[in-house]
């Protein structure tokens, strides 16, 4: 369910901060924070190369952080701000964590799982509703994935 309602732009831009965590690990920029009562409870950036580990997304390491910190593996009323459409590995384990709200950035044209490829948060089957908010710093995400991936070209 896309939803329209203010969000915090501070979050999203260190969310930002994050995916050039990313960039400085040479690993592919996505960044993410999960937001609980105005803090911010979990940071991850991706580390897949890093780690040798293909769930360590930037989602997931922000949710495990964030559980982490709050002692839960629910992260009720938490909301999930990231650089780029998640995947549907991704929104599988926001719903399992129970994310309220999704905010992110840049469309993922070839994995979203939100709304470029797939549906999976808006599936009437799904094992939990997740509120929406789309491109909220979409244009610098999207300009520094372009950087990533021209400087690996050259």
């Amino acid at each position: 369910m896309m939803v329209q309602e203010k969000i915090d732009i501070g979050f999203m831009r260190e969310a930002l901060v994050q995916a050039q965590l990313a960039v400085d690990a040479d690993e592919v920029p996505v960044g993410a924070v999960v937001v609980l009562e105005d803090e911010v409870v979990g940071r991850g950036h991706n580390r897949t190369i890093s780690a040798r580990d293909p769930s360590a997304h930037a989602e997931v390491l922000a949710m495990r952080d964030a559980a982490s910190h709050v002692d839960n593996h629910r992260l009720l009323n938490a909301t999930l701000y990231v650089t780029l459409e998640p995947c549907v590995m991704c929104c599988g384990c926001m719903q399992h964590a129970r994310i309220r709200r999704l905010v992110y950035g840049a469309r993922e044209p070839r994995t979203g799982a939100v709304v470029s490829v797939n549906e999976v948060i808006a599936d009437p089957n799904a094992l939990h509703t997740i509120a929406v908010t789309e491109g909220v710093l979409a244009e610098e995400s999207q300009a520094l994935l372009q950087r990533f991936f021209k400087t690996k070209r050259e």
